[in-house]
């Protein structure tokens, strides 16, 4: 134990001793998350490129909803999945299995033409074509309908304004068509505008609720996590540069003449590095909590969630120090330290969905960010932020982290001993 605190004061001094690097490293990821977000809050980003596979549940079965399906069905952005349950389509959603679920109400086909016919009879009684006597009898009340519709919290906002538009636009056309059809029908061609023109079928989102209040995802939610991460897995660069400059240096060389084993050594760079992680992360969340408003941005809620966010951070910084250590410990120069982590980093980012979501990747691009450990992190995170995960949810993600840490730092030891055994 007494080594392994020798060890980690070591390197707290090393690394304390470069104060601009140390002022780089904190201030530069905030200064990413701020400009990133800033720019994402207010841009409209477009995904027309690609099948997205939404989950639909028919409870009405009529003329309207096959429409509609046939619609959607023919767009060059949904693939339709038919679900037999709304319980099942939500849970499916709020769990991450699916983006969207699209809950098509009982009776709109009936309900609609009933309502068609009503506002057809009132313009003919207007004309004095029917009893206006009968018509008042007769009329009953129907109640709008809902098309409810179902989005992952991790869904990002312009996405969601992009579906819900485009469904806003097929259901008004349907209505139209079906009040001129029915009215065409009774009257023959003549034009005329004496009917309601108010929406008869509306949607309406579902979103997840935590103590009768609505969880609606911003920004900040989105991004914090996602670069957070990022800038957590940047610790890789500093750390394995430092570790080529001790081997340049003699420092190795000088603690193999001591009875300390290089397991002990990496124990000390873990837990400094581990510590200026979470010091990152707890700066991203005060930007996210302090700083946004000030800048007209979303504030980041973290209330109830703090604990669970911490140990995420802690498991994610474990993993990147892991790859940290191992990368020191095969580069022979900083030229291959520094180039290498920097530009692997970036590639774990694209591949993990920081840069873009992974739901609208190619599908082999989809398979291959199942394993980038950034993907696990930014998973448990969203699950965290956005689907108000218990500890218990985020145990797959967080194991798989530290399974990562544990494998390559024990392949860094091995590669050491191999290589000073040769």
């Amino acid at each position: 134990m007494h080594k392994l605190w020798a060890s980690t004061l070591k390197e707290f001094k090393l690394l304390s001793r470069d104060v601009g690097g140390m002022a780089i490293l904190f201030l530069m990821p905030l200064a990413l998350l701020i400009v990133i977000t800033i720019i994402q809050d207010s841009s409209f980003k477009a995904v027309n490129s690609i099948k997205i596979p939404i989950l639909l549940v028919d409870n009405d079965g009529g003329n309207v909803a096959k429409t509609i399906t046939e619609g959607l069905s023919n767009s060059e952005t949904f693939k339709i999945i038919k679900s037999a349950s709304e319980t099942e389509a939500k849970q499916q959603v709020f769990s991450g299995d699916y983006q969207l679920a699209i809950v098509i109400p009982e009776k709109l086909s009936e309900d609609l033409e009933a309502k068609v016919n009503e506002n057809v009879e009132g313009i003919l009684s207007a004309f004095g074509v029917a009893e206006e006597n009968t018509f008042q009898k007769e009329k009953k009340e129907i109640k709008a309908k809902e098309v409810r519709l179902y989005f992952d919290p991790a869904t990002q906002g312009s996405f969601k304004n992009q579906v819900k538009n485009g469904i806003d636009k097929m259901i008004s056309k349907i209505e139209t068509e079906t009040i001129y059809k029915a009215f065409q029908e009774q009257i023959g061609e003549e034009e005329t505008p004496l009917f309601e023109t108010e929406s008869f079928i509306s949607f309406k989102e579902i979103v997840p609720v935590k103590n009768e209040k609505e969880i609606i995802p911003n920004s900040a939610q989105h991004n914090v996590p996602a670069w957070a991460l990022f800038a957590i897995f940047f610790i890789i660069v500093p750390l394995s540069i430092n570790m080529v400059k001790e081997k340049h240096q003699g420092t190795f060389v000088r603690l193999r003449t001591q009875p300390v084993s290089y397991a002990t050594v990496l124990g000390g760079k873990t837990l400094v590095y581990l510590a200026v992680c979470l010091i990152q992360f707890a700066l991203m969340l005060f930007v996210g909590i302090y700083v946004f408003p000030l800048l007209g941005l979303p504030t980041l809620d973290v209330s109830g969630r703090l604990p669970l966010l911490l140990v995420v951070a802690l498991f994610a910084g474990l993993a990147a120090i892991g790859l940290g250590l191992l990368i020191g410990t095969i580069a022979k120069t900083q030229e291959q330290a520094a180039p290498f982590g920097s530009t692997f980093v970036v590639i774990l980012a694209a591949l993990g969905g920081v840069w873009v979501p992974v739901f609208i990747m190619p599908k082999f691009m989809q398979l291959i960010s199942q394993v980038s450990p950034m993907n696990w992190g930014l998973s448990a995170f969203y699950d965290v932020f956005l689907r108000n995960a218990s500890i218990k949810a985020i145990i797959p993600e967080i194991s798989l982290l530290f399974l990562f840490f544990l494998a390559t730092t024990l392949i860094a030891i091995f590669y050491n001993e191999k290589k000073q055994t040769v």
